[in-house]
């Protein structure tokens, strides 16, 4: 089972969510106050497991409604995604991996992880 990691900055709040191996599978937006963020959370929580793949890499483009993961390659030719959710807003973003297998790794990652996570505050 994953967790949330929650860390306050000087702008806010963000959170990460850990795989089980303690490995960060996406990470959020900076949030204004723990209000918000926690809703951040439950928007993963509830729209990760139901969001289809946009796969933006592939020749013909299947368009999907929100929520999605958007899979695409960024400027250093990694591969990432972002979570949306219904709204369009972008609540989970990836790190680049060199590899599609590896993107669609996480992708299913967070869909397992995200089940019952707990929410743990770090210093």
């Amino acid at each position: 089972m994953g967790k949330f990691t929650v860390k306050a900055n000087k702008q806010g709040f963000n959170f990460n969510l850990k795989a089980t191996n303690g490995q960060v599978i996406c990470t959020s937006e900076t949030y204004k106050s723990e209000r918000t963020l926690n809703k951040g959370i439950a928007s993963v929580v509830k729209n990760a497991p139901i969001a289809p793949i946009e796969d933006q890499t592939a020749e013909e483009v299947v368009k999907q409604k929100c929520p999605k993961f958007e899979l695409y390659v960024d400027k250093g030719g990694k591969y990432r995604f972002r979570l949306k959710a219904t709204n369009g807003q972008i609540i989970a973003a990836s790190q680049g991996y060199k590899s599609l297998k590896s993107a669609l790794n996480g992708i299913d990652s967070i869909k397992k992880n995200v089940v019952d996570a707990p929410i743990e505050k770090e210093e």
